[in-house]
């Protein structure tokens, strides 16, 4: 009997121990696996043609969404989420003069699911779509809120056109800067006045300036701290003020805020306001802190002119990857193929209106390359319109990133690009536009 309990209480304690042992065992995979993800960050980007919010996460989500209406609201549960201080303060994120956000919260609707809710001040087609992990950021769920009646640039370009156009005539102390000791730039053929026998712009020409990245692609960033995107902006903006003071000029931005814009749409804008001219405005960033100087790209019918030219192509390519596509998307518009790679006329034009840029902005930085580059940059893919992309200087050389950041180096800039636009306009004037001689 006595044996017969001890054995039993042997198998008893047997037992219990390798339980505790299979319990330790597993323990560490279980909390593992019952570790929920957790919002890291949310970013809220309002523009006149999106507004942008932007979910960053540290694994991927689980969500359904749906619009609801009267009063309009968008819908999203998260599945398997944590509700963090960080979800709790996204009331906070949207500002008051949002177009088109009126109110964001999120709560525990149930458990295991978050549910966010979205005011909207008017009726909207929304984009909800992931992200994966791309440049610094992780996993990001993405709400692209667009408006149901999207702003037609054409129309707003109209509505603030110029009435009186002036012909623009050579100013005879404007010279053209020589970009290659030795080589005596070519002399084409131009449309003259009939009085004077001077080069003249007899209509009023569009210009479409790029501010490169924006939104949750912030560019490349210098030692200081400062990112491409703002030095773009501020840049494109004082660019434009001095193009809109020009007679017979007049420019339009891809973006006028920092939100993102897909290269495709940067292209698509231009084309569809007509533009006469494309450019792209960026700093440029290089491994080493000693690269410095002004560059100018044009597209390539073949390979890059150089292995720096092939990188930063790739480079500014990739900006579709962290600003965020929504590769799902059936919006035709988007999808619509502009490459074609047999423009020739288009790139020869973009390498003249590359040369006459170049030029001048040697004049008050240092050149990286003295002759214009070419690669296979998508933003400069539109087959109709001369384009050309700007590296204004190196914001990764701490020199250049003061300068860059400095108000009277910028004036310098917007300067120097106006004045090879003016050239490149003098020596070869752009044809008739029968619809935007009509309506502008």
């Amino acid at each position: 009997m006595h044996k017969r309990a001890g054995l039993s209480l042997g198998r008893r304690q047997l037992l219990r121990y390798a339980g505790a042992s299979l319990i330790l065992s597993v323990s560490p995979l279980a909390g593992a696996a019952a570790k929920l993800p957790a919002v890291l960050a949310v970013r809220v980007w309002p523009a006149a043609d999106y507004t942008r919010v932007t979910l960053e996460h540290d694994a991927p989500l689980k969500y359904t969404h749906f619009i609801v209406e009267n009063p309009d609201r968008l819908v999203v549960d998260i599945e398997g989420v944590e509700f963090n201080s960080v979800l709790d303060s996204l009331a906070r994120k949207v500002a008051t003069d949002d177009p088109y956000i009126k109110l964001l919260r999120a709560g525990r609707f149930k458990p295991g699911v978050v549910r966010l809710v979205m005011e909207l001040k008017t009726k909207v087609n929304p984009q909800v779509f992931m992200l994966p992990p791309a440049g610094e950021y992780g996993h990001r769920l993405v709400l692209d809120v667009y408006p149901i009646n999207p702003p037609d640039p054409l129309m707003a370009l109209l509505e603030g056109r110029k009435d009186a156009v002036e012909p623009l005539q050579a100013d005879p102390d404007l010279q053209v800067v020589e970009t290659k000791p030795g080589k005596t730039p070519e002399a084409p053929e131009v449309h003259t006045s009939k009085k004077s026998g001077k080069p003249i712009v007899d209509r009023l020409v569009t210009i479409t300036l790029d501010p490169g990245h924006g939104g949750e692609d912030p560019g490349a960033i210098g030692q200081g701290g400062s990112q491409e995107k703002n030095v773009t902006l501020e840049v494109a903006k004082r660019l434009k003020a001095r193009i809109d003071a020009e007679p017979n000029m007049r420019a339009v931005m891809t973006r006028d805020s920092d939100f993102f814009v897909p290269l495709q749409m940067r292209v698509q804008k231009a084309r569809r306001v007509q533009s006469d001219l494309f450019l792209s405005i960026h700093a440029d960033a290089w491994i080493k802190p000693d690269a410095r100087g002004s560059s100018v790209f044009v597209l390539s019918e073949r390979g890059a002119s150089s292995t720096q030219a092939r990188l930063l192509a790739q480079r500014e390519n990739q900006a579709d990857l962290v600003g965020g596509v929504n590769l799902g998307s059936k919006d035709l518009f988007l999808a619509r193929t502009l490459l074609d790679l047999s423009q020739t006329a288009t790139i020869n034009d973009s390498l003249k209106l590359g040369k006459y840029l170049l030029g001048e902005l040697g004049a008050i930085n240092t050149l990286h390359k003295n002759y214009v580059e070419q690669a296979g940059f998508a933003v400069l893919k539109a087959p109709d319109i001369p384009s050309a992309l700007i590296e204004t200087a190196f914001i990764s050389n701490p020199e250049e990133e003061r300068r860059l950041n400095d108000d009277a180096y910028q004036e310098k800039l917007a300067d120097a690009i106006v004045r090879g636009i003016r050239q490149y306009f003098l020596r070869h004037p752009p044809g008739p536009k029968a619809k935007l001689a009509q309506l502008g």
